[in-house]
């Protein structure tokens, strides 16, 4: 009994409730995005509001300490809030913050880098350099992954999911896609509307057509374009090849775009023109489908076949060739990549006869831009077609001073550390995690090897601040860090930093 009359009391000590409408200023954005403000030192979550803007929320849930809100209505809209390019900015899940300039994006991107590694790396002096930022937040994304599904109407209809849901959102033209995407999403649903392709159902598992997935060379104008089915058969393929090759896709090539207002290139260190990227004509160079039958929320399977071409597109980052496949991971924002390799590779400050060890290596992306500088460089990727493309893009670009690992960084490493009887060194470490970072057996071992120097690239600076914590409190020493806006509209940022070790 005592029990319940104290947590009646603390609901009703509470500031607001559930079904609560207020009226707060937004003064911070979280590590997602959404909208901070506080009401009585209360904290409420706010999706698709800006610091600076004064907004009407509805409370859709409280914890102890914080809650989240719905946005009503902005009473007065912050200087930094715009309006969308993107009609259906504010349904779908892939940006969120369209509605926020992107020098204001920018600037929070940065801050966000620098007040994890004060906050949670407890580095009393964060060596931060000016972000990389995009020439343009728009049309960047060089693979697009489109599911397709039924309208309320029975249409066939494609677009992107809606933020935490697979409810489709109709939309063929994502403003932060390449623009083909648009002529071929449009193309490959009149040619399954035209010949009754049914389009997949993903809680009854029936349906044939699943995704149209699409990758773009930006600098040789190769274009793929591979449809996952649900099955192993498409019927009409002919059709199929004959309407996407017969599209129009010349004057596409290229955005133009203002890199970020009141913002110079020498300032910053970007090194961004304003100009057209020189690039060839977009020419589709790959038709192919991809046979997924599990059900499962995986968007790809393992098998596939070739509808016309080949089963990959070519494209460079920097000097670099590389063989792209449907499966293949490659950063989806090629120029902004470069740009983020070449820093890596500033750091790594490689004269010649240094080993490198790059873990998480990929398809060997990181790997072969060292190799240019490097005497030798060893990859270790968990995935064995991630590094059959790795062999493959070294042999592709002349390179005999890479070798390749496959298996779990954490196990291959401290592995070949033991085999060595410890032995094993390296000039150079260079880390590329996924965003959970480091297993602590890993950076045990890195320590162990000696490295002078360690890269460690990041898509997440939270992990990346506990991991610099770790190799710092272990002889290593803070000495450069950058952040690179690989995915603007969202709230994702990539930084790279430099360990070097004490004396």
């Amino acid at each position: 009994m005592g029990k319940n009359k104290k947590s009646q009391a603390t609901m009703q000590d509470m500031v607001c409730k559930k079904n609560d409408i207020l009226t707060m200023e937004i003064i911070d954005l979280s590590t997602k995005g959404e909208g901070v403000g506080r009401v009585d030192g209360y904290t409420l979550f706010v999706k698709d509001a800006v610091i600076g803007d004064v907004v009407r929320v509805l409370v859709m849930k409280t914890k102890k300490h914080f809650g989240y809100a719905k946005l009503l209505e902005i009473v007065t809209p912050s200087k930094d809030r715009i309006e969308p390019k993107c009609p259906v900015a504010r349904q779908c899940g892939g940006c969120q913050l369209q509605h926020y300039s992107y020098e204001s994006q920018i600037r929070w991107k940065e801050n966000k880098v620098y007040h994890c590694l004060s906050r949670i790396g407890g580095f009393s002096e964060v060596p931060m350099e000016p972000i990389l930022y995009m020439d343009s937040p728009y049309y960047y994304r060089n693979k697009a992954q489109f599911p397709v599904g039924t309208g309320k109407e029975g249409q066939i209809i494609t677009g992107f999911y809606a933020g935490r849901t697979h409810s489709i959102v109709e939309n063929t033209n994502c403003v932060i896609q390449h623009p083909c995407n648009e002529k071929i999403s449009k193309a490959v649903l009149e040619f399954m509307e035209e010949y009754h392709i049914s389009a997949y159902d993903e809680k009854e598992h029936t349906g044939l057509v699943r995704h149209i997935l699409t990758r773009v060379g930006v600098k040789t104008g190769e274009v793929m374009v591979c449809l996952v089915i649900n099955g192993t058969k498409l019927p009409f393929t002919d059709a199929l090849v004959e309407k996407l090759l017969g599209l129009p896709l010349q004057g596409m090539e290229a955005k133009k775009g203002n890199v970020a207002e009141n913002e110079s290139d020498a300032a910053n260190g970007n090194g961004a023109k304003n100009e057209q990227a020189t690039v060839s004509a977009l020419k589709i160079e790959s038709i192919c489908l991809n046979e997924n039958t599990d059900k499962t929320n995986v968007i790809l399977g393992q098998n596939i076949s070739v509808l016309y071409g080949r089963d990959y597109i070519e494209d460079y980052i920097g000097n670099i060739k590389y063989q792209i496949s449907p499966l293949s991971f490659f950063q989806v924002n090629p120029k902004q990549t470069e740009r983020l390799y070449e820093t890596a590779l500033e750091y790594a400050d490689l004269k010649g006869g240094e080993v490198v060890w790059d873990l998480y290596c990929g398809i060997g992306t990181i790997s072969l831009f060292l190799a240019q500088k490097a005497a030798k460089v060893c990859g270790v990727e968990i995935v064995p077609q991630a590094i059959e493309d790795a062999r493959k893009n070294a042999a592709l670009n002349h390179f005999d001073n890479t070798e390749f690992f496959v298996g779990a960084a954490e196990e291959v490493v401290p592995e070949q550390y033991e085999k060595s009887n410890g032995t094993l060194k390296a000039d150079v470490v260079t880390i590329d995690p996924p965003r959970k970072g480091c297993d602590e057996r890993l950076l045990e071992t890195v320590v162990q090897m000696q490295p002078s120097k360690i890269v460690y690239v990041s898509c997440d600076p939270a992990t990346l601040a506990r991991d610099a914590r770790y190799l710092c409190d272990r002889g290593y020493e803070l000495k450069r860090v950058r952040a690179c806006d690989m995915f603007g509209q969202s709230y994702h940022v990539e930084s790279v930093v430099l360990l070097t070790k004490k004396g």
